[in-house]
């Protein structure tokens, strides 16, 4: 049984940082793209970036560019999410998501976490 687990989110106030993780079990890790996606409410499902399995590419949406970075360790099955120069319209429940790396861009994937919020107050 897949299983990727979230933590890291919580409450931060605009201009801070925070860093999301995700740890898989149940899949050989090094295998598979991961991917972040958040949800604000009364919004659609939308891309924040990715990484392809040994690392070497990442994408992220416009308006995380220069402020997020993905990152991964396979030796721990763990992707991350460095999160710096928050605003409030980062706001959002965040997932994480494990699949092939175009289809993570494009907005799907094979597996998918329960998610972590992240709010950014003013």
């Amino acid at each position: 049984q897949v299983r990727l687990v979230e933590s890291g989110g919580g409450l931060v106030q605009a201009g801070g940082s925070l860093r999301l993780s995700c740890t898989a079990s149940g899949l050989t890790f090094s295998r598979y793209a991961m991917g972040w996606f958040r949800q604000a409410p009364g919004k659609e499902r939308e891309f924040v970036a990715a990484i392809s399995w040994g690392g070497g590419q990442t994408r992220y949406r416009d308006s995380v560019k220069g402020r997020f970075t993905i990152s991964r360790d396979n030796a721990k099955n763990t992707v991350y999410l460095q999160m710096n120069s928050l605003k409030l319209e980062d706001t959002a429940a965040y997932n994480c998501a494990a699949g092939v790396y175009t289809s993570i861009v494009a907005g799907r994937s094979d597996y998918w976490g329960q998610g972590t919020q992240v709010t950014v107050s003013a």
